[in-house]
């Protein structure tokens, strides 16, 4: 009887997970399978099942333990970097700003991250332009062993460079080219398109 019963709750369960996991599994064969002819990605679509997020010792910028995990169930766009932020690191913030805003009523569906690899202190001018900007500091070596990069750039190329895309159920699934995530306005373009397909592919997130 009790195995019975144990059996029972375990497909509960598996039902369960099918029906939430159900959205985000279609997009993915809606971008990776399925092709409709005319359909392009601007995005490098990444397999989200080898770049779940990994355990890494962030914290808040006031020294608190937190994780990419908290932000489970939404879009994240993810950029990283050191904390002397320049002008393209101050460029691609901005324009995830903007993307989030340019998604009009889907736009609480997506998070903005920057997880910043060292422990120098941060421009107070900087923080209030990026106000509702999620800043977590990150080990620099676990940020760059996760993230994938784009071995084939001439000049090198570094995860700084891009901007990441992660999925509702924690997995990184694209990464956006060198300078999509700027000031050229025709970049933002693609990379607004990319994401609102995304969105309306997926009902979870």
């Amino acid at each position: 009887m009790q195995n019975k019963q144990t059996n029972t709750g375990r497909w509960k369960m598996l039902a369960v997970l099918a029906v939430c996991a159900g959205p985000i599994v279609a997009s993915y064969i809606t971008y990776y399978v399925i092709k409709p002819e005319g359909r392009t990605n601007f995005g490098t679509l990444i397999d989200p099942r080898q770049y779940p997020i990994p355990a890494m010792a962030s914290t808040t910028l006031d020294g608190k333990p937190q994780g990419l995990d908290a932000y489970k169930g939404k879009w994240i766009m993810l950029k990283v970097g050191p904390s002397d932020c320049q002008e393209d690191c101050q460029d691609q913030l901005y324009a995830m700003r903007q993307l989030r805003t340019m998604q009009g009523k889907e736009a609480d569906r997506i998070e903005r991250v920057w997880l910043i690899t060292d422990r120098e202190p941060l421009e107070t001018m900087l923080l209030r332009v990026n106000d509702g900007t999620r800043m977590l500091r990150a080990p620099a070596a676990t940020v760059e062993k996760w993230l994938p990069i784009d071995t084939s750039a001439k000049n090198g190329d570094r995860a700084s460079d891009h901007v990441y895309l992660i999925d509702p159920l924690g997995n990184l699934m694209m990464r956006f080219p060198k300078g999509a995530v700027s000031s050229d306005t025709e970049q933002v373009k693609k990379v607004h398109k990319d994401l609102s397909k995304l969105l309306k592919a997926s009902a979870i997130g």
